[in-house]
């Protein structure tokens, strides 16, 4: 392995709500993208695949992509599922879990704003076909502005909640927001996770850290000439990331900001 890009998508749908919108892409946009991933000469491969070799396992074949998910949307089971498996193509939905609820109940233990989500057997059904289920908190909360009680909570007991449902072991993970410290990889790796998905906006490589993936965050601005940069590995960046000095001062602002009762959210800042 070199570098590989390791997309990470949100909602794909025609109809998001306002808030959503400018972190979803049309369908058709969708398998235009992995259309390109395949003229590209690209082959799609489990995040586990990455992993592996990133633990010191083989290396993965060259010229290869990731497909992840944040978050949990139903258009999920409605919209990707059938694409990637029409085109058997493996991908990785990492799930808030407080947002995944009963069938026919409604979301309402998340963070996030109203807005259709996965029910725990649509889950089940994704996990069925060979999808990797993986934890993105219990809540969405911002994890590197968590007090440790907090923080163990969202992290321990999102895999709980997760393997209880699934029946078998959990072992992927990402960060809300993208947002992490060394105290929040210590948690993740504390409570189990062989991995965590941070985002970068930079190629994954070699040498990355498994409690810190990097990935590319695709927005509906995208532009078919980004993606292209990305699939031929002309992204700008390539990890392992170091923390900016601008990223450490807006964890900062954002710590006082919970502090004082106040959280801010937003995109990562690198």
């Amino acid at each position: 392995m070199s570098v590989a890009p390791v997309l990470l998508y949100h909602s794909v749908s025609d109809d998001p709500p306002p808030w959503l919108a400018p972190y979803t892409v049309a369908p058709h946009t969708f398998r235009a993208q992995l259309d390109r991933i395949q003229d590209a000469g690209l082959s799609v491969v489990p995040l586990a695949r990455l992993v592996t070799a990133l633990h010191g396992g083989p290396p993965l074949p060259a010229h290869c992509a990731v497909l992840t998910f944040d978050d949990g949307y139903a258009d999920f089971y409605w919209t990707v599922a059938p694409i990637l498996s029409d085109r058997g193509l493996p991908a990785t939905v990492y799930l808030t879990t407080g947002a995944v609820h009963a069938p026919g109940a409604l979301p309402g233990g998340s963070l996030l704003p109203p807005t259709p989500m996965l029910n725990w057997r649509q889950v089940a059904t994704l996990d069925a076909l060979g999808l990797e289920i993986g934890g993105h908190s219990r809540t969405h909360l911002p994890l590197d502005t968590a007090r440790p009680d907090r923080l163990r909570q969202e992290v321990t007991g999102s895999k709980h909640e997760l393997e209880d449902a699934l029946g078998h072991p959990a072992t992927a993970f990402a960060y809300p927001h993208g947002y992490h410290s060394p105290a929040v990889r210590r948690e993740v790796a504390r409570a189990g996770w062989t991995s965590a998905a941070a985002v970068g906006n930079a190629l994954s490589s070699a040498a990355d850290d498994p409690l810190r993936i990097c990935r590319l965050m695709v927005l509906n601005t995208t532009t078919p000439r980004t993606f292209e940069d990305w699939i031929h590995l002309r992204a700008t960046r390539t990890g392992p990331l170091r923390d900016s000095a601008a990223t450490l001062g807006w964890r900062a602002y954002r710590r006082l900001r919970a502090r004082l009762g106040r959280p801010t959210g937003g995109p990562p800042r690198q």
